[in-house]
């Protein structure tokens, strides 16, 4: 098992095992993503999930559902969100606040 792969089964169980998220608010405006990128900004891992609102399952927000894998940030091959502030293993079914088409 890889580091990625360790490291998305801590994260899978920090999740399943009831670490609570900040889910919503969605960060859509400049300023929204902004504030919430600032604060995961340097944050342990928790404070990243916290902060960056992840879940286990796709979010229905509106008629979309947001998914990792339907993200810009998320990188198909590594199953992995490239967004500098959060720069995590992650799988293609979970989502967090700063989902972005």
């Amino acid at each position: 098992m890889g580091d990625d792969d360790v490291r998305r089964e801590q994260i899978r169980s920090l999740l399943a095992g009831g670490l609570k998220t900040q889910v919503f608010p969605r960060a859509y405006t400049q300023d929204e993503i902004q504030a919430v990128v600032a604060k995961a900004r340097g944050a342990t891992l928790k404070g990243k999930l916290e902060i960056g609102g992840f879940t286990l399952t796709p979010v229905a927000d509106g008629d979309i559902d947001q998914a990792c894998e339907t993200c810009m940030y998320y990188q198909v091959h590594r199953r992995y969100c490239e967004l500098p502030e959060l720069d995590l293993p992650v799988e293609p079914g979970w989502s967090c606040r700063l989902w972005r088409i």
